[in-house]
């Protein structure tokens, strides 16, 4: 497996597979690899004849007290794991080679940007937005994977893709979990022992929410109430917010329809995860 460091690098592969008649897969990661990126992978090599792994800690998308120094880096396990799942290339850039000196061009979607992890992190979204408009111009890729855990993210995606007519089909694939619930996520290696049982709240407040559903509950109040009540008995967490959207617009929703999302965010510790589900 070959690793690629610029975009002249990436464009090039990317123009050669499709030449051959391939077509190209592409999976945006900031690294730290766990088998929830693994699965995009699997799923990337099964739909496409050549497929692009990119790492990327993209500093653009956290804020100024966030963990960007410190989020986990772990480059040559992630290439293991890449070519293990079946990743024809990795794309690691430089910072600078994403963000050339001067830089002045940002990616921004009106509206959903200042929704759900937007409105508690300001600018997020942007530096989301921005970054995958950059790699997908780089790798040309005929679909681009991500996970549903990051559904807020997804939406954002799916529109910015629509609005810029970039051509790239989004694939969503769903959460994986630990045995006991958890949502694997690259912060997960942030919590100690007793964080990590804290945690398990979010995922049972996600099946504590689609247990109503599937009896048949639709009122937003009463699911998100549920949804509380769960956290009532985890006063160490401290809840950013708890949702019942429409996947689309982000936008708060009174009564749950098939497709209808409920995202959660909480701080376990100084830890901020999330999780959520789709209703049926």
């Amino acid at each position: 497996m070959e690793i690629l460091r610029t975009v002249s690098e990436l464009r090039q592969w990317s123009r050669t597979q499709r030449h051959s008649g391939k077509t190209v897969g592409l999976v945006p990661t900031m690294g730290a690899l766990h088998e929830g990126h693994a699965s995009l992978i699997r799923a990337a090599a099964a739909w496409c004849g050549a497929v692009a792994v990119s790492i990327f800690v993209n500093p653009t998308q956290f804020g100024p007290n966030e963990d960007y120094e410190r989020y986990p880096r772990s480059f040559e396990a992630d290439c293991a794991l890449a070519a293990a799942e079946g990743a024809s290339v990795v794309f690691a850039p430089g910072v600078e080679e994403m963000y050339p000196a001067g830089a002045a061009t940002f990616v921004e979607v009106d509206g959903l940007s200042g929704r759900l992890d937007g409105q508690s992190r300001p600018g997020h979204f942007r530096g989301v937005a921005t970054v995958v408009t950059k790699l997908l111009i780089a790798a040309e890729p005929d679909r681009a994977f991500f996970g549903q855990k990051d559904a807020a993210q997804v939406a954002v995606l799916r529109r910015m893709v629509t609005d810029l007519r970039l051509g790239t089909e989004i694939v969503v694939c769903p959460i994986v979990r630990e045995a006991d619930g958890l949502a694997l996520s690259s912060r997960n290696a942030y919590l100690n022992a007793g964080e990590r049982v804290q945690a398990l709240a979010l995922s049972r407040a996600v099946k504590r929410v689609e247990g109503l559903a599937a009896w048949g509950e639709r009122r937003a109040g009463v699911l998100i109430d549920a949804a509380r009540s769960v956290f009532a008995v985890e006063p160490a967490i401290r809840v950013d917010y708890l949702e019942l959207v429409d996947w689309d617009t982000l936008e708060p929703v009174e009564t749950a329809a098939p497709g209808t999302l409920f995202a959660v965010a909480a701080y376990v510790g100084a830890t901020r995860l999330i999780d959520n589900t789709i209703l049926d």
